[in-house]
């Protein structure tokens, strides 16, 4: 019979977590008992002692408690890993078939239960983020078991590449890390998305090197670009832009203030052999500059920003900032002209998102007919009982 520490909780946290959330912060914590270190394995129990689920304690993070089974039998050894990342692998062959699993994200964290695990794939790549303590503790067994699952496939990983350079390591009690984990490379690695290359910066690049969430959300774009005077804001690695002409646009504009991101997107475009106009920039001021100008030359606009908060604290801020470059857009706009718009963070819910798009649209004096209402591609699950797994918000409007 198996034994661990057991952690009793309160009766809110109780009730988060038979509802379906993972994590039990540090001041739902009533009591510990039994021997443990910090990232082993703890049985939650509620005050009077029914069994909730067990998971990974840590006495550094606010988040004192990550659930990762709900199961008293669980044994948490080898073969659980191994059943845990052939179920995560296996979905994945499901919802991203053929090529697109050759460039996917394999593990997406609390929604595959592997809490603070990212584990993106480039083709024979996987690139790795860690953030939690329990995670980083039994890394080996479960990138074992990610080569040997892929590997039954027939898929060949030549490399893991382990980007788990982000600060909040530091609220875990580890140091940010990077490095290849298993094999080597040059640090890049040409993958085909929506039947556009690219070329992915895994060791230099934002986050895993590449944001494989908005795959079918580009090309959801490129079907509605042709003949249309396309701007895309924030283009990063230039990838709706190129969507857009491919899709058949009559021009298309890219705008980013990363001199880096600009060289990237360029070098992607002639890959492809794509005709795109690059220009180094802050959108806040190209967009401020083509209303004071009248520049009404685009009919179609894309606005992918990076992720305007990062805390609860910020949200007004960042609707603020949402609000700016989206009126503006749409005041530039003609009328039948196209917007398609986002926002990546999870704190930005939808209803907020949607209360700020009415605003924006309020004051540019338009009306919005929604074409889509998307959300990040499948390979990025959302759990229902989990908001933080919802993140991505995107919409495609014509402006009437």
């Amino acid at each position: 019979m198996r034994e661990f520490p057991v952690v009793s909780v309160t009766g809110k946290a109780e009730k988060s977590a038979c509802g379906g959330h993972p994590w039990i912060y540090a001041d739902e914590v009533l009591s510990v008992t039994g021997d443990h270190k910090n990232g082993d394995i703890v049985d939650v129990r509620s005050e009077k002692g029914r069994f909730i689920g067990s998971g990974f304690i840590n006495g550094n993070s606010k988040i004192r408690v990550r659930l990762i089974s709900r199961n008293a039998n669980d044994k948490f050894d080898r073969a659980f890993w191994e059943r845990r990342v052939k179920y995560a692998v296996d979905y994945r062959r499901t919802v991203m078939p053929g090529d697109d699993f050759r460039c996917c994200r394999l593990i997406f964290g609390e929604a595959d239960t592997f809490p603070g695990l990212t584990v993106d794939r480039f083709e024979d790549v996987l690139v790795t983020e860690v953030l939690s303590l329990g995670i980083e503790q039994r890394k080996d067994v479960i990138y074992d078991a990610l080569l040997s699952t892929l590997r039954s496939y027939g898929q060949n990983i030549t490399a893991i590449y382990e980007r788990s350079d982000s600060q909040i390591r530091l609220l875990e009690g580890m140091e940010p890390h990077t490095g290849f984990y298993y094999g080597e490379g040059g640090g890049t690695v040409g993958i085909t998305e929506n039947g556009i290359k690219y070329t992915v910066d895994y060791i230099n690049g934002q986050k895993t090197g590449y944001f494989l969430d908005q795959k079918y959300n580009r090309a959801a774009v490129g079907r509605i670009c042709a003949g249309k005077r396309v701007l895309d804001c924030f283009t990063h690695t230039g990838a709706f832009a190129c969507n857009a002409a491919k899709g058949g646009a009559a021009s298309v504009t890219a705008v980013d203030v990363s001199g880096k991101a600009i060289d990237d997107a360029k070098k992607n475009a002639r890959e492809n052999g794509l005709d795109i106009d690059f220009v180094c920039a802050d959108v806040f001021e190209y967009l401020t500059e083509l209303y004071e100008n009248n520049d009404r030359r685009f009919d179609l606009i894309i606005l992918d920003p990076p992720a305007f908060t990062k805390s609860r604290d910020t949200v007004k801020d960042a609707m603020r900032g949402y609000k700016e470059i989206n009126l503006k857009a749409m005041r530039i706009l003609p009328r039948g002209g196209y917007l398609a718009t986002c926002s990546c963070s999870h704190f930005m819910r939808d209803s907020l998102f949607c209360q700020m798009l009415h605003g924006a649209a309020e004051d540019a004096g338009v009306s919005l007919r929604q074409i889509e209402a998307r959300q990040q591609s499948p390979d990025h699950p959302i759990l229902w009982n989990v908001p933080e797994t919802d993140y991505l918000k995107f919409y495609i409007f014509q402006i009437v």
